[in-house]
């Protein structure tokens, strides 16, 4: 005789459809219980919790300064952001931004420490700009070309890449490109090579302004950002409808590793001014929590950018203010922002509690 099986007590189901109320309900409580999550590392160094996200605000917004160097950290965030967006959309795991921003980064500064005594200063950044999209394109697309022929595994590939290009910058750091013998440090760059300040903040913030008009253009009413979204969906359908899936895939990577060289150029022109082997400074990781909690919408993303970097600012002015460990602000940033990724889950998900006890399946 066969046992029958009774449904579980407490089990998760996928939401059919949510009502938006709802659903910004749920982000809304999110946040109420992030901050009061992050309250706790605060409190056990004896510190007033209240007072420490005044100074979280306080240290990003309450002066133009503050402001401007919260725009500098948005900035490569957004960029990247956009990047990885049509990459997630098709399903292919591009977790390479930060070697593809360092890519970018080598190709200008090339032209940056060489070529700065023979170009006019527009002639010169504009040749930056483009040589960043080319080597960072080409760093995108080699782990694309590898996962259309041969299936590899674009997460391992593309993390693995990082590492490569890394070293890179390493070797030219102690090797062709060092100034001083000995200092391990590429020289800053000529005045020539540097982007010019709009409102006291590099040029840079409306470079990826434009790019976020030009990305959601591109993934909601072009072509190509349909056969994205169908091989998200399903490549199965996608190779049925006629689509060449490898050729798309290999576009849209070339199209990611290209916008992550710009925040490469942006990187070294507009903000550091030089090269060293930390230029990507994790934000090709960090831009994975942006483009999902924005759920891969491109204005969303201005905002999510901005919200880390007001917290990530205001981190650093808390460590100096209240003399916390810089591992204490790290806690708090992270318990918001696994609030914040967590409220997603109960978005999509419901948990359904049996009644019947009897019940059976």
């Amino acid at each position: 005789m066969s046992k029958e099986k009774r449904s579980p007590m407490i089990h998760l189901a996928k939401r059919s459809e949510i009502d938006p109320k709802a659903a910004w309900a749920i982000r809304f409580g999110s946040v109420i219980v992030a901050l009061i999550l992050g309250m706790i590392p605060v409190m056990i160094t004896g510190n007033n919790p209240i007072e420490a996200y005044g100074i979280i605000i306080k240290g990003s917004l309450s002066k133009p300064m503050y402001i401007k160097q919260t725009l500098k950290v948005a900035i490569p965030l957004l960029g990247c952001a956009l990047a990885i967006a049509p990459c997630f959309k098709m399903r292919f795991w591009n977790i390479g931004a930060e070697g593809q921003i360092t890519a970018g980064a080598i190709a200008a500064s090339y032209f940056a420490l060489y070529w700065s005594d023979k170009l006019p200063h527009i002639v010169l950044l504009v040749v930056m700009f483009l040589s960043a999209i080319v080597v960072g394109g080409i760093w995108g697309l080699i782990p694309a070309f590898f996962k259309a022929k041969w299936n590899t595994n674009e997460t391992l590939f593309t993390l693995m890449m990082n590492y490569i290009i890394i070293g890179i910058v390493a070797y030219l750091q102690g090797g062709p490109w060092e100034g001083r013998k000995g200092s391990q440090i590429i020289p800053m760059f000529a005045k020539n090579a540097r982007l010019p300040e709009v409102f006291g903040v590099h040029c840079g913030w409306i470079i990826v302004l434009v790019l976020t008009l030009l990305m959601h253009i591109y993934m909601n009413y072009t072509k190509h950002g349909f056969e994205v979204a169908v091989i998200g969906d399903s490549s199965n359908t996608a190779r049925y409808a006629g689509m060449n899936v490898g050729s798309i895939m290999m576009r849209t990577m070339f199209l990611s590793g290209a916008i992550c060289g710009i925040v490469g150029f942006i990187t070294v022109s507009g903000a550091n001014h030089t090269l060293y082997s930390g230029v990507a400074n994790g934000v090709g990781f960090t831009s994975i929590t942006v483009a999902w909690l924005s759920q891969l919408n491109c204005f969303a993303m201005i905002i999510i950018s901005m919200v880390l970097a007001i917290l990530t600012k205001g981190s650093n002015t808390l460590q100096t203010k209240l003399a916390v460990p810089a591992s204490i602000s790290g806690i708090v940033t992270g318990i918001l922002l696994f609030c914040m990724l967590g409220c997603e889950f109960f978005i999509n998900y419901e948990i359904k509690i049996r009644r019947n006890k009897e019940a059976k399946v």
